[in-house]
Protein backbone atom coordinates (compact mmCIF):
# COMPACT_ATOMS: atom_id res chain seq x y z
CA UNK A 1 0.00 0.00 0.00
CA UNK A 2 1.26 3.38 -0.80
CA UNK A 3 3.07 5.66 1.87
CA UNK A 4 1.09 8.73 0.66
CA UNK A 5 -2.94 8.43 2.30
CA UNK A 6 -5.20 8.86 0.03
CA UNK A 7 -7.92 10.38 1.47
CA UNK A 8 -11.56 9.73 1.10
CA UNK A 9 -13.70 12.62 1.67
CA UNK A 10 -17.39 12.72 3.62
CA UNK A 11 -20.32 12.42 1.25
CA UNK A 12 -21.69 15.73 0.98
CA UNK A 13 -24.97 16.98 -0.87
CA UNK A 14 -25.31 17.54 -4.09
CA UNK A 15 -26.51 21.06 -3.61
CA UNK A 16 -23.25 21.98 -1.95
CA UNK A 17 -20.98 21.68 -4.63
CA UNK A 18 -18.42 23.99 -2.64
CA UNK A 19 -18.15 21.51 -0.09
CA UNK A 20 -17.24 18.25 -2.12
CA UNK A 21 -13.78 17.15 -0.91
CA UNK A 22 -13.70 18.30 2.67
CA UNK A 23 -13.04 16.78 5.35
CA UNK A 24 -14.65 16.90 9.08
CA UNK A 25 -12.66 17.43 12.06
CA UNK A 26 -13.06 14.15 13.33
CA UNK A 27 -11.68 12.14 10.18
CA UNK A 28 -8.72 15.05 10.66
CA UNK A 29 -7.97 14.36 14.26
CA UNK A 30 -8.12 10.46 12.62
CA UNK A 31 -5.69 11.09 9.60
CA UNK A 32 -2.99 12.91 11.59
CA UNK A 33 -3.10 12.28 15.25
CA UNK A 34 -4.01 15.96 16.46
CA UNK A 35 -7.26 16.15 18.78
CA UNK A 36 -9.86 18.36 17.78
CA UNK A 37 -9.20 20.63 20.69
CA UNK A 38 -5.99 21.25 19.65
CA UNK A 39 -7.35 21.44 16.07
CA UNK A 40 -9.10 24.37 16.83
CA UNK A 41 -6.81 26.06 19.10
CA UNK A 42 -4.30 25.95 16.12
CA UNK A 43 -6.93 27.94 14.25
CA UNK A 44 -8.33 30.14 17.06
CA UNK A 45 -5.48 31.37 18.96
CA UNK A 46 -2.70 31.25 16.26
CA UNK A 47 -4.26 31.36 12.82
CA UNK A 48 -2.30 28.15 11.22
CA UNK A 49 -5.68 26.97 9.79
CA UNK A 50 -8.69 28.69 8.20
CA UNK A 51 -11.26 25.65 7.53
CA UNK A 52 -14.88 26.51 5.98
CA UNK A 53 -17.58 25.87 7.59
CA UNK A 54 -21.08 24.76 6.93
CA UNK A 55 -24.23 26.77 7.55
CA UNK A 56 -24.22 25.15 10.94
CA UNK A 57 -21.46 25.75 11.87
CA UNK A 58 -19.11 22.71 11.19
CA UNK A 59 -15.60 22.90 10.57
CA UNK A 60 -14.81 21.43 7.02
CA UNK A 61 -11.27 20.87 6.17
CA UNK A 62 -9.47 20.90 2.68
CA UNK A 63 -6.47 18.61 1.36
CA UNK A 64 -4.55 21.67 1.85
CA UNK A 65 -5.26 22.53 5.21
CA UNK A 66 -4.06 18.79 6.46
CA UNK A 67 -1.18 19.34 4.61
CA UNK A 68 -0.82 22.79 6.52
CA UNK A 69 -1.90 20.21 10.02
CA UNK A 70 1.24 17.81 9.26
CA UNK A 71 3.97 21.14 8.26
CA UNK A 72 2.85 22.50 11.88
CA UNK A 73 3.32 18.85 13.68
CA UNK A 74 6.78 19.06 12.04
CA UNK A 75 7.81 22.25 12.89
CA UNK A 76 6.55 21.22 16.72
CA UNK A 77 8.65 17.98 16.31
CA UNK A 78 11.56 20.21 15.78
CA UNK A 79 11.22 21.92 19.00
CA UNK A 80 9.58 25.29 17.62
CA UNK A 81 6.83 26.98 19.76
CA UNK A 82 4.12 27.35 18.16
CA UNK A 83 3.06 30.92 18.48
CA UNK A 84 6.62 31.16 15.85
CA UNK A 85 4.93 28.36 13.76
CA UNK A 86 2.72 30.80 11.77
CA UNK A 87 5.51 32.98 10.19
CA UNK A 88 7.66 29.80 9.31
CA UNK A 89 4.55 28.58 7.39
CA UNK A 90 4.05 31.70 5.55
CA UNK A 91 7.99 31.61 4.65
CA UNK A 92 7.96 28.28 3.26
CA UNK A 93 4.83 29.33 1.27
CA UNK A 94 6.83 31.72 -0.46
CA UNK A 95 9.19 29.06 -1.67
CA UNK A 96 6.48 26.26 -2.38
CA UNK A 97 7.17 25.09 -5.82
CA UNK A 98 4.58 24.89 -8.68
CA UNK A 99 1.70 22.41 -8.33
CA UNK A 100 2.83 20.53 -11.30
CA UNK A 101 6.42 20.09 -10.42
CA UNK A 102 5.19 19.15 -6.54
CA UNK A 103 2.97 16.59 -8.41
CA UNK A 104 5.54 15.12 -9.69
CA UNK A 105 7.49 15.05 -6.76
CA UNK A 106 4.68 13.30 -4.70
CA UNK A 107 4.30 10.51 -7.58
CA UNK A 108 8.08 9.37 -7.20
CA UNK A 109 7.43 9.48 -2.91
CA UNK A 110 4.61 7.53 -3.57
CA UNK A 111 6.22 4.73 -6.32
CA UNK A 112 9.37 4.58 -3.47
CA UNK A 113 6.52 4.27 -0.51
CA UNK A 114 5.12 1.51 -2.82
CA UNK A 115 8.81 -0.41 -2.77
CA UNK A 116 9.03 0.05 1.33
CA UNK A 117 5.67 -1.19 1.38
CA UNK A 118 6.75 -4.58 0.06
CA UNK A 119 9.88 -4.79 1.59
CA UNK A 120 11.34 -4.44 -1.75
CA UNK A 121 15.00 -2.93 -1.95
CA UNK A 122 15.69 -3.73 -5.40
CA UNK A 123 13.09 -1.93 -6.83
CA UNK A 124 13.97 1.03 -4.26
CA UNK A 125 17.54 1.47 -5.76
CA UNK A 126 15.65 1.08 -9.18
CA UNK A 127 13.70 3.98 -8.70
CA UNK A 128 16.48 6.04 -6.53
CA UNK A 129 18.53 5.77 -9.82
CA UNK A 130 16.01 6.91 -12.20
CA UNK A 131 15.36 9.86 -9.54
CA UNK A 132 18.78 11.05 -9.30
CA UNK A 133 19.31 10.68 -13.12
CA UNK A 134 16.97 13.27 -13.99
CA UNK A 135 16.97 15.73 -10.64
CA UNK A 136 19.51 17.72 -8.93
CA UNK A 137 20.79 16.24 -5.21
CA UNK A 138 18.91 18.63 -3.48
CA UNK A 139 15.52 17.80 -5.13
CA UNK A 140 16.22 14.08 -4.80
CA UNK A 141 16.76 14.47 -1.24
CA UNK A 142 14.80 17.81 -0.10
CA UNK A 143 12.09 17.30 -2.11
CA UNK A 144 11.78 13.77 -2.59
CA UNK A 145 12.84 11.17 -0.07
CA UNK A 146 13.42 13.35 3.27
CA UNK A 147 9.62 14.37 3.30
CA UNK A 148 8.81 10.69 2.98
CA UNK A 149 11.23 9.89 5.57
CA UNK A 150 10.11 12.34 7.81
CA UNK A 151 6.36 10.76 6.90
CA UNK A 152 7.64 7.54 7.77
CA UNK A 153 9.34 8.31 11.08
CA UNK A 154 5.97 10.71 12.52
CA UNK A 155 3.66 7.59 11.47
CA UNK A 156 5.99 5.26 13.37
CA UNK A 157 3.15 3.99 16.00
CA UNK A 158 1.53 2.50 13.00
CA UNK A 159 1.73 -1.53 12.43
CA UNK A 160 4.97 -1.67 9.86
CA UNK A 161 5.76 1.72 9.31
CA UNK A 162 8.83 1.69 11.82
CA UNK A 163 10.41 -1.27 9.68
CA UNK A 164 9.69 0.91 6.47
CA UNK A 165 11.40 3.81 7.87
CA UNK A 166 14.47 1.83 8.64
CA UNK A 167 14.84 0.42 5.70
CA UNK A 168 14.66 3.99 3.53
CA UNK A 169 16.72 5.57 6.75
CA UNK A 170 19.61 2.95 6.17
CA UNK A 171 19.39 2.57 2.70
CA UNK A 172 19.27 6.89 2.02
CA UNK A 173 22.57 6.67 4.20
CA UNK A 174 24.83 3.91 2.57
CA UNK A 175 24.03 5.83 -0.27
CA UNK A 176 24.95 9.67 0.86
CA UNK A 177 28.00 8.32 2.86
CA UNK A 178 29.15 6.93 -0.54
CA UNK A 179 28.92 9.91 -2.68
CA UNK A 180 30.57 11.71 0.10
CA UNK A 181 33.68 9.77 0.02
CA UNK A 182 33.38 10.04 -4.00
CA UNK A 183 34.29 13.51 -3.13
CA UNK A 184 37.93 14.60 -4.76
CA UNK A 185 40.38 14.42 -1.75
CA UNK A 186 42.77 17.52 -3.64
CA UNK A 187 39.95 20.53 -3.46
CA UNK A 188 40.69 23.50 -2.37
CA UNK A 189 38.60 23.70 0.34
CA UNK A 190 37.61 22.13 3.32
CA UNK A 191 34.83 22.58 5.57
CA UNK A 192 33.75 20.13 8.72
CA UNK A 193 30.48 20.05 9.40
CA UNK A 194 29.13 18.45 12.90
CA UNK A 195 26.05 17.97 14.58
CA UNK A 196 24.64 19.74 17.81
CA UNK A 197 24.56 16.47 19.98
CA UNK A 198 20.98 15.02 19.76
CA UNK A 199 19.00 17.60 17.51
CA UNK A 200 19.08 15.94 14.36
CA UNK A 201 18.96 12.65 12.89
CA UNK A 202 22.14 11.10 11.19
CA UNK A 203 20.56 10.75 7.46
CA UNK A 204 19.54 14.87 7.71
CA UNK A 205 23.31 15.80 8.81
CA UNK A 206 24.42 13.45 6.21
CA UNK A 207 22.31 15.28 3.56
CA UNK A 208 23.11 18.67 4.69
CA UNK A 209 26.97 17.63 3.72
CA UNK A 210 26.26 16.34 0.46
CA UNK A 211 24.38 19.16 -0.26
CA UNK A 212 26.93 21.86 1.15
CA UNK A 213 29.87 19.78 -0.78
CA UNK A 214 31.21 20.81 -4.35
CA UNK A 215 33.62 20.21 -6.60
CA UNK A 216 36.06 22.69 -5.10
CA UNK A 217 34.80 22.09 -1.63
CA UNK A 218 35.39 18.91 0.47
CA UNK A 219 32.86 18.29 3.54
CA UNK A 220 33.97 16.48 6.19
CA UNK A 221 31.11 15.32 8.10
CA UNK A 222 31.95 13.55 11.78
CA UNK A 223 29.92 10.77 13.02
CA UNK A 224 27.34 11.66 15.06
CA UNK A 225 28.00 11.53 18.73
CA UNK A 226 31.43 13.75 18.34
CA UNK A 227 31.89 15.99 21.56
CA UNK A 228 31.54 19.36 20.57
CA UNK A 229 34.69 19.95 23.34
CA UNK A 230 37.15 17.88 21.15
CA UNK A 231 36.59 20.11 18.07
CA UNK A 232 39.30 22.24 19.13
CA UNK A 233 41.58 19.22 18.57
CA UNK A 234 39.93 18.25 15.25
CA UNK A 235 40.93 21.35 13.64
CA UNK A 236 44.06 21.43 14.85
CA UNK A 237 45.13 18.25 12.94
CA UNK A 238 43.19 19.14 9.72
CA UNK A 239 43.00 23.22 9.49
CA UNK A 240 39.72 23.44 8.07
CA UNK A 241 38.24 26.74 6.60
CA UNK A 242 35.24 26.68 8.71
CA UNK A 243 33.31 24.39 11.05
CA UNK A 244 29.43 24.05 10.20
CA UNK A 245 27.31 22.59 13.19
CA UNK A 246 24.30 21.28 12.23
CA UNK A 247 20.81 20.92 14.54
CA UNK A 248 17.41 20.67 13.07
CA UNK A 249 15.70 21.30 16.55
CA UNK A 250 15.60 24.44 18.58
CA UNK A 251 18.51 25.11 20.58
CA UNK A 252 18.24 25.75 24.52
CA UNK A 253 19.97 28.21 26.36
CA UNK A 254 22.74 25.78 27.75
CA UNK A 255 23.22 24.92 23.87
CA UNK A 256 23.56 28.86 23.48
CA UNK A 257 25.75 29.09 26.46
CA UNK A 258 28.04 26.01 25.35
CA UNK A 259 28.62 27.15 21.35
CA UNK A 260 29.56 30.97 22.57
CA UNK A 261 31.90 29.34 24.39
CA UNK A 262 33.44 26.73 22.39
CA UNK A 263 34.22 29.78 18.96
CA UNK A 264 37.13 31.33 20.63
CA UNK A 265 38.43 27.57 21.04
CA UNK A 266 38.64 27.18 17.68
CA UNK A 267 41.44 27.51 14.40
CA UNK A 268 38.58 28.58 12.21
CA UNK A 269 35.03 30.58 11.98
CA UNK A 270 32.20 29.08 13.55
CA UNK A 271 28.68 28.76 11.83
CA UNK A 272 25.31 27.56 12.78
CA UNK A 273 23.12 25.29 9.77
CA UNK A 274 19.98 23.50 9.86
CA UNK A 275 16.10 24.16 10.89
CA UNK A 276 17.53 25.51 14.40
CA UNK A 277 18.49 29.13 12.63
CA UNK A 278 14.99 30.00 12.85
CA UNK A 279 14.98 30.51 16.70
CA UNK A 280 19.06 30.65 17.45
CA UNK A 281 19.40 34.17 15.54
CA UNK A 282 18.56 36.57 18.24
CA UNK A 283 19.93 34.19 20.65
CA UNK A 284 23.57 34.22 19.16
CA UNK A 285 23.41 37.78 18.15
CA UNK A 286 26.91 39.49 19.18
CA UNK A 287 28.77 36.28 19.26
CA UNK A 288 31.22 35.74 16.38
CA UNK A 289 28.39 32.53 15.73
CA UNK A 290 27.18 32.88 11.56
CA UNK A 291 23.38 31.54 11.47
CA UNK A 292 23.56 30.67 7.34
CA UNK A 293 20.12 28.90 7.31
CA UNK A 294 18.33 26.16 6.27
CA UNK A 295 18.13 25.80 2.42
CA UNK A 296 21.01 24.04 0.85
CA UNK A 297 21.70 26.10 -1.52
CA UNK A 298 21.42 29.64 0.49
CA UNK A 299 23.25 28.23 2.68
CA UNK A 300 26.34 27.37 0.54
CA UNK A 301 26.05 31.09 -1.15
CA UNK A 302 26.30 32.29 1.95
CA UNK A 303 29.35 30.59 3.81
CA UNK A 304 31.26 31.54 0.53
CA UNK A 305 30.48 34.77 0.97
CA UNK A 306 30.87 34.82 4.54
CA UNK A 307 34.70 32.89 3.62
CA UNK A 308 35.40 35.49 1.63
CA UNK A 309 34.50 38.31 3.72
CA UNK A 310 37.48 36.83 6.02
Amino acid sequence: MPVITELEPVALSADCPEQQGLYPIREVARLTGINPVTLRAWERRYGLIQPTRTISGHRLYSVTDIETVRRVMGWLERGVAVSKVAQLLANDSAHERPQPVANEHREWQCRAGAALSAFNEPELERLYGQIYSGYPAETVFQDIFLPLWQQLLRGRDEFGRTSEWLMLDGFLRARVQHRLQMQAAQAAQCVVMVAVPELCHELELLVAGLLLSRHDRVVRVLATGQPLDELALICEKIRPQAVVLFAQRTLGAAHHRRLTRLAPSLNCPLFLAGEAVHTAQEALQGTSIVCLGRQAAGVSQQLDAELKGR
